[in-house]
């Protein structure tokens, strides 16, 4: 069992939630502020390191589980979409987790918005509920 950040559809409530396989939540999580966050498109977030050309950092809020490795090899990680990649994540209480990041290769896609502002996936899908 690994700890693992979740930020998008694999939370609660999340499209990927079911994919985890009954992982215990270990609870709610905050990154250092070193992070940007993009909408892809609006279909899911991606989590990229702050620097040169990206912008200032900020603290990024998601969730923490507990979960199994073959889970995650054979369950979740098949089902992300290819920008992402799987590497580890520093959060605000000093300690790491795995999580899914924007793949180096991929920041520069023309769908990506940045959505640092709301500091989270699920502050930003309601502000575009609000919208409406």
């Amino acid at each position: 069992m690994v700890h693992m950040f979740l930020n998008g559809g694999g939370m609660k409530g999340g499209n990927l939630h079911h994919l985890i396989g009954g992982a215990p939540f270990v609870g709610p999580a905050k990154t250092l502020p070193i992070y940007r966050l993009h909408s892809v498109g609006d279909d899911h977030p991606a989590l990229e390191p702050a620097g040169e050309g990206t912008g200032e950092g900020a603290t990024i809020e998601g969730e923490l589980y507990d979960i199994d490795l073959r889970v995650l090899r054979e369950s979740l990680l098949p089902a992300e979409p290819a920008d992402l990649e799987l590497g580890v994540v520093g959060l605000a209480d000093g300690t790491e987790a795995l999580g899914m990041r924007l793949r180096r290769e991929c920041s520069d896609l023309p769908e990506l918005i940045d959505i640092t502002a709301y500091g989270s996936w699920r502050a930003y899908l309601a502000s575009k509920t609000d919208a409406s």
